[in-house]
């Protein structure tokens, strides 16, 4: 978010400069916007109508959607046609692009990492020792480290055992033409998606409420079945008890042992025979 916003300030600042600019005159502004090192947009660059059928305008729809491998291919092969026509579509005529600054370059590889993120979430080292021309791993994490990770606009876990790079954010790119239908449809899924998520959501929290319910209603029928027993249970000592106590207290019922065993015993005369 801090990116966006920082960004968002940055290509205010060049949208105002360029809307009273024509031509040549965009020339340094243009060199300047690609080396810039918090702005990774340059779509609304490029709808100004100075940038139009301008070679400035092939500049930034290069690292508008372009990569460090498609400039390369651009600058060695844009003498063969088939090559040519399958590059057109993403920065127009090849023999009008300039040398790039090492500003420029740092930038475009930057891009480059971007774009690799946007579909893959494991980089493989060689991957992107292969895409940046970057000769050995040491370099490779000095860059991501460096000129991405400290740059705020990738995040992610370099991984020197299994030698990949595990991206878990990446600033967006600019959309490239044709793509804004397939990302409407991949919102359009993730929309039907989220629905049905919640519906199913909303179902499972009604079945735990009901059973809730009844976990409540099946505790207070053993809790009143507990104090019925209880209950039962007091009832019946209390009559045993007062059996007993009637037993004990009637008149000639059972003779108190210790009034037995107190009472003088009788003294017997011997009976003498004639």
């Amino acid at each position: 978010m801090e990116i966006e916003q920082k960004q968002e300030e940055v290509i205010d600042h060049y949208v105002k400069q360029a809307s009273s600019l024509d031509g040549s005159a965009l020339g340094p502004l243009v060199a300047e916007v690609t080396s810039h090192p918090a702005l990774f947009a340059f779509s609304e660059i490029i709808a100004l109508e100075g940038t139009g059928n301008s070679v400035y305008l092939d500049v930034l729809r290069l690292f508008a959607h372009g990569t460090w491998s498609d400039y390369k291919k651009i600058k060695h092969l844009f003498g063969i046609v088939m090559e040519f026509k399958k590059l057109k579509c993403i920065v127009g005529d090849a023999s009008r692009l300039p040398h790039l600054v090492p500003d420029q370059v740092l930038k475009l590889k930057q891009l480059t990492v971007l774009t690799l993120a946007e579909t893959n979430k494991v980089l493989p080292y060689h991957q992107l020792m292969q895409e940046l021309d970057v000769i050995n791993v040491r370099e490779l994490e000095h860059f991501l480290i460096n000129e991405c990770m400290y740059a705020g606009i990738i995040r992610g876990k370099l991984d020197q055992l299994r030698k990949c790079f595990e991206v878990q954010f990446a600033a967006g790119r600019d959309p490239r033409p044709g793509q804004l239908g397939s990302t409407i449809q991949t919102l359009s899924n993730w929309l039907d998606t989220s629905s049905n998520l919640l519906i199913s959501i909303q179902e499972k929290m009604k079945w735990a409420d009901t059973m809730t319910e009844v976990a409540k209603e099946h505790k207070k029928e053993v809790g009143n079945r507990v104090e019925e027993v209880k209950k039962s249970i007091s009832i019946k000592a209390d009559v045993d008890f007062l059996g007993h106590e009637e037993i004990y207290s009637e008149p000639g019922g059972v003779m108190d042992y210790e009034e037995d065993r107190n009472r003088p015993k009788r003294r017997r005369h011997p009976i003498y025979k004639s």
